[in-house]
């Protein structure tokens, strides 16, 4: 059997040939604990650590609220999926550097052909190399740490955080990024035909730890047509349960991919800088279209005989009897043991805990952009108005001017960047840019001491003896010939 050491020779001699990790240039200031709090440790978190490094700026923390590694993101729980959604060749957490991307890793240990018949990426291989990714780079991640709020103070931040216990230490730090998942500027959306009639043990969102064995002989309801509903209803099926109904509120299922017109170089690199009305157009022309499920995770579902497709199908009413769901779904009732709503994300840093002290002064795109009255969108509107490098904006210019020193690296990004940000096609541009942006805004907050760095004494390397013998003297008088 082959050693990691040799099946990890090309990623060594990747980061041989990238040269040693530079020096911590930022100068350290009183008071402060880190440089940069990376709240997540998940695959963005540890790609920002890796990046930061390699920029030369030390003192950064990785911070995750779950117990350990096993926990962190969502590949090895919440993410139901076979396959990542995305295409196998998008640069990932690997950022540009080849020897460290997947298909060096996976390739390594299963061979190029393997990796070719590959059509995407399998979930539980994605998993292993981001752990290897990890490891292999020593990121160190504090787990068990969860960020209860961020309290802006003179030049940086104050943070609560919270170990697992529930007692409460304070650290600080002069920028926070937040890589924390899907509901980062927000919480799920469970529709309030749910949680306003049933009990908490009779439904469960997708983004949820869900027990799918205690599901076995029963008959389930999934809300929601987008590929989270579809990945719990074949997951639901596959642990046993006797019969799945998902219930779509469209006449048919999402199947035109919208954001695959912004894919090419020009779009993707330039996206951020185009105009306000276009953007939103963008993101308008994607909320009407829907969000596509993959095919195999359509197919992954309607191979199952039991497996009920409901379209056109909104509930109305719900209620618990007897320990089970009464549901009416249009003119129809059914009884079900237990509901799953796929129903997606509410965006509104208002009801994040974490982020109360702030909150109310940053900038959301309806208090930027007033669209015509044909492209009204409540929902896009509540997403933040983010600039170039992810930071938060104020709502009234000069009243919150920490705001930029908080780098928002999760899917609110959505309406600013056009992708959804924190998954893999946001990788290759977004992480250079917020890098980029927190080495220059740390180098100039101490420009006068790099000023007095750059005017420091520099020791000669040699001097004119080095070079005396050779100094020319003008014409011999006396020539021997």
């Amino acid at each position: 059997m082959t050693s990691p050491s040799n099946l990890d020779a090309n990623a060594l001699d990747t980061l041989r040939l990238l040269g040693p990790d530079p020096d911590n240039w930022v100068p350290d200031r009183a008071g402060i604990d880190h440089n940069v709090v990376i709240v997540g440790g998940g695959q963005t978190g540890a790609a920002f650590a890796f990046a930061l490094r390699r920029a030369g700026i030390g003192k950064v923390s990785v911070i995750d609220a779950a117990a350990d590694e096993a926990g962190a993101g969502v590949w090895l729980n919440r993410a139901r999926m076979n396959k990542l959604r995305t295409p196998k060749t998008l640069t990932g957490p690997e950022l540009s550097v080849a020897g460290l991307s997947f298909q060096a890793w996976f390739e390594a240990r299963w061979g190029a052909t393997a990796y070719a018949e590959m059509d995407r990426i399998p979930r539980a291989r994605w998993a292993e190399y981001l752990g290897w990714y990890r490891h292999f780079l020593k990121i160190p991640i504090r787990y068990a740490t969860r960020l209860a709020r961020i309290e802006p103070l003179d030049t940086h931040f104050r943070l609560r955080l919270l170990n697992a216990a529930g007692d409460e230490h304070v650290e600080t730090a002069r920028k926070v990024i937040l890589c924390n998942g899907v509901a980062g500027n927000g919480a799920a959306q469970i529709p309030a035909v749910l949680h306003e009639n049933l009990p908490r043990s009779l439904y469960a969102h997708t983004s949820e730890a869900i027990d799918f064995n205690l599901l076995k002989g029963k008959v389930v309801a999934v809300i929601g047509g987008a590929a989270s509903a579809f990945d719990a209803a074949a997951t639901a099926l596959e642990a046993g349960a006797a019969q799945v109904h998902l219930f779509v509120r469209r006449a048919a299922i999402p199947a035109v991919p919208i954001t695959r017109t912004r894919g090419y170089p020009g779009a993707y690199d330039n996206y951020p800088a185009l105009p306000d009305a276009l953007r939103w157009r963008q993101a308008l022309r994607f909320r009407n279209a829907g969000s596509t499920p993959p095919v195999d995770a359509v197919e992954r579902a309607t191979k199952h005989p039991n497996f009920h497709l409901h379209l056109g199908a909104t509930w109305r009413q719900a209620s618990a009897e007897g320990g089970h769901i009464a549901a009416q779904v249009g003119n129809e009732h059914f009884r079900f043991d237990f509901a799953i709503a796929g129903t997606g994300y509410l965006v509104d840093p208002a009801v994040r805990p974490e982020l109360s002290a702030v909150s109310k002064d940053i900038l959301l795109w309806r208090d930027r952009y007033v669209p015509a009255d044909n492209e009204q969108d409540d929902y896009l509107g509540a997403h933040p108005y983010l600039g170039t490098a992810l930071e938060y904006l104020e709502k009234i210019p000069g009243t919150a001017p920490y705001l930029a020193n908080l780098h928002v690296y999760n899917p609110a990004g959505l309406v600013s960047s056009g992708v959804p940000v924190g998954d893999v096609p946001s990788m290759k541009r977004d992480i250079p840019a917020v890098v980029s942006r927190i080495s220059r805004d740390l180098f100039l907050a101490d420009l006068d001491r790099h000023e007095e760095r750059l005017n420091g004494a520099v020791p000669p390397d040699f001097n004119e003896t080095l070079y005396a013998h050779s100094v020319w003297q003008g014409e011999k008088a006396d020539i021997v010939e």
